[in-house]
């Protein structure tokens, strides 16, 4: 195990700059997920710390060294890929020793024939075999040993790529996208398998993903990349509630954060649609912003009865919930909000319907996107106030 420390880390392919002064630090036994739109510098940066590309600038250290000028073996790095590279010829078995036979074995005794009567060789077999049993009965496939990966589903394949980067017992595992091949049943099964075994093992994880339920279940910490920036890192539940940034709002979070255009009137409130909210800002007076909504921040109820009204163009039904898209005149884009399936069964299509907004949960942005600071105040006294200011 070992702490991975990334160092103003650049890359440039010619004239396009993939990756801008990355600065990141992978905890001791971190699961920490790299997230990102498609194009971001994810999986680049992922290739950076396992030696298989090379930066333009800044630096990697693994534990105490800096191993920028190291070659991927010599990173003791584990890399599980998103086609999972295993060696269709060979057994489960075979595939699962291959990096213990290469690195424990000389090239002499790796020869098919004469290789199994050097004088050591029984003794390294022996070794061999018992950390593949050790880490097959871990990952639950001694009953695969013999097979070749033609014979296995997606989901056994998975854990024999697992189970040959584990038989190193590396520093660290990469992962590279590894759930992407698996249908979505399979994919939440092998997401609580990860996550068991990092916890098992106790080692460093940094995985690459796209799919946001994938790092909000399984992570310690969040990267969120776009455009090859660090955006914002912290725990899931942070990186949902308070985004430092509206593009890493709009991209954490299903259904996405309804974003309302708002300016700031009189004694720093917010406006909404032409209604005076009970928020204030420290931004100037007459400035654009942005209000975050997330769905379960709003509630529908009667036409009078909320800050917004608006008329039901569309209804999700999830089983368990419904997403309910309400048409604002003075809106833009529909905006979404999430309720029980009590209320979503009584609503339907062209209904007249009001929207509460839970205000303590709005996340207000300014126009550069940035995430500024906002209060929550008392409606009866900040428009008393607001009446004294025009008066």
């Amino acid at each position: 195990m070992a702490q991975i420390s990334i160092n103003r880390l650049r890359k440039a392919f010619g004239q396009t700059s993939v990756l801008k002064e990355i600065e990141l630090t992978i905890r001791d036994g971190e699961f920490m997920t790299l997230i990102g739109p498609s194009g971001c510098g994810k999986s680049t940066l992922l290739r950076i710390i396992a030696g298989l590309e090379s930066q333009t600038g800044g630096h990697i250290q693994i534990g105490e060294q800096v191993v920028d000028e190291l070659r991927p073996k010599e990173r003791n790095l584990a890399m599980v890929f998103q086609s999972y590279a295993l060696y269709p010829h060979l057994t489960v078995f075979d595939n699962i020793a291959t990096p213990l036979r290469m690195r424990n074995g000389s090239w002499f005794q790796r020869l098919p024939l004469i290789g199994r009567r050097l004088p050591g060789s029984a003794a390294l077999a022996e070794e061999i075999e018992e950390k593949v049993a050790e880490v097959s009965s871990l990952l639950q496939i001694e009953h695969l040993l013999q097979r070749k990966p033609g014979e296995l589903s997606g989901g056994q394949r998975q854990r024999v790529a697992l189970g040959r980067a584990m038989v190193r017992s590396p520093a660290a595992f990469l992962m590279d996208e590894p759930l992407s091949n698996l249908d979505a049943k399979l994919r939440v099964h092998m997401r609580s398998e990860i996550a068991q075994l990092h916890r098992q093992l106790g080692s460093t994880f940094i995985y690459v993903t796209h799919d946001q339920a994938e790092a909000m279940t399984m992570s310690d910490r969040v990267a969120l990349m776009m455009d090859g920036e660090l955006l914002q890192v912290d725990t899931p539940d942070e990186i949902y509630r308070n985004p430092v940034d509206v593009r890493v709002a709009e991209f954490i979070g299903s259904p996405k954060i309804n974003l309302l255009p708002a300016t700031v009137s009189l004694c720093g409130r917010v406006a909404l649609a032409g209604h005076l909210l009970p928020v204030s800002t420290d931004v100037g007076v007459g400035e654009s912003v942005t209000l975050g909504i997330r769905p379960e921040s709003a509630v529908i109820c009667a036409t009078e009865g909320g800050e917004l009204s608006g008329r039901l163009t569309y209804l999700e039904n999830m089983g368990g919930e419904y997403f309910v898209h309400v048409s604002v005149a003075e809106l833009a884009a529909p905006l979404v909000v999430r309720c029980g399936v009590e209320q979503g069964q009584g609503l339907a299509l062209e209904m007249s319907v009001g929207i509460r907004l839970k205000l303590d949960q709005a996340l207000v942005f300014d126009s550069a996107g940035q995430r500024i600071d906002a209060t929550r105040i008392n409606r009866e006294a900040a428009d008393e106030q607001y009446q004294r200011r025009i008066a």
